[in-house]
């Protein structure tokens, strides 16, 4: 049994940026809280957990030292209250994150009124929705969007890790009920990379393995995307999960990643699958 690792898998720029400054800001002995998890791994954040970076609930729970923001970004305002409390603010906001808040910040200031492609929950989406003013129609799928939409001027902005595809069915929707119809891209390329790998290798395996925190967006869109073209696609956190029985008959096992899944983690699932052939 061969395994295959897709061409783009694991860790981004933008997530290793991110543990990068966290690790750094902990080396100084400092108390160092991120403000949320840094980033959708658990096992990566209890990695930071033991060099001593904690993580804060709230704003309330950061009460001395250095905040970190996470790699999802925040509402401004929480920012300036931070440092307003006498916190070293660290921003570790992803740059492709920061892109997408400056879109929504355009759309606004042109009189377009936002319609931002996500999930309604996930802690990026809510701080575009911040940059936006606090007014925007969030939808994940063609079929949330609202019957009336509060104008014909309609702009648009995505969550970083959402699939072109997405997109697009939202955008096709959209069209025929806008008079201007204004589309800001801000999928990242990382994901976008790994979307298309991720697609490739799931159609030319006998089973598809995805490393990641089930917690990920990115990472549980990848093992969406194997799915639909591989039923036999499992999504795992860690090698503890590999299950013998899914590589029965199977000449070529594809492993891919989210781009939050450290090296490591990757290595050691392949690891587990390599030692059942």
């Amino acid at each position: 049994m061969r395994v295959e690792v897709a061409r783009h898998a694991g860790v981004c720029y933008g997530v290793e940026r991110a543990l990068k400054m966290a690790e750094e800001a902990a080396a100084d002995g400092h108390v160092v809280r991120t403000l949320g998890p840094l980033i959708h791994n658990p096992q990566a954040v209890a990695a930071l957990r033991s060099k001593g970076v904690e993580v804060a609930a709230c704003l309330d729970e950061a009460v001395d030292g250095t905040l970190v923001i996470r790699t999802h970004g925040v509402d401004p305002a929480i920012i300036e209250n931070a440092r307003e409390r006498g916190l070293d603010v660290v921003d570790a906001t992803c740059p492709f994150v920061t892109k997408a808040h400056e879109a929504a910040e355009t759309l606004v200031e042109g009189g377009y009124s936002v319609v931002i492609v996500g999930e309604p929950d996930h802690p990026e989406v809510e701080g575009i929705v911040a940059h936006a003013r606090g007014e925007a129609i969030i939808a994940e799928e063609v079929a949330d969007l609202p019957a009336k939409l509060p104008s014909r001027k309609l702009g648009v902005v995505v969550q970083t890790t959402q699939s072109a595809e997405r997109l697009g069915e939202i955008v096709a929707a959209l069209l025929p009920r806008a008079s201007e119809l204004r589309v800001f891209n801000t999928i990242c390329s990382a994901t976008a990379k790994r979307q298309e790998a991720a697609h490739e290798l799931a159609g030319r395996v006998d089973v598809v393995v995805v490393v990641g925190g089930r917690n990920s967006g990115n990472t549980t869109r990848l093992a969406e995307i194997c799915r639909a073209v591989n039923p036999r696609a499992h999504h795992v956190e860690t090698a503890d999960e590999v299950d013998a029985s899914w590589f029965d008959g199977a000449a070529v096992v594809g492993v891919t990643a989210g781009a939050s899944t450290p090296d490591a983690q990757i290595a050691g699932v392949i690891a587990a699958i390599e030692a059942l052939a």
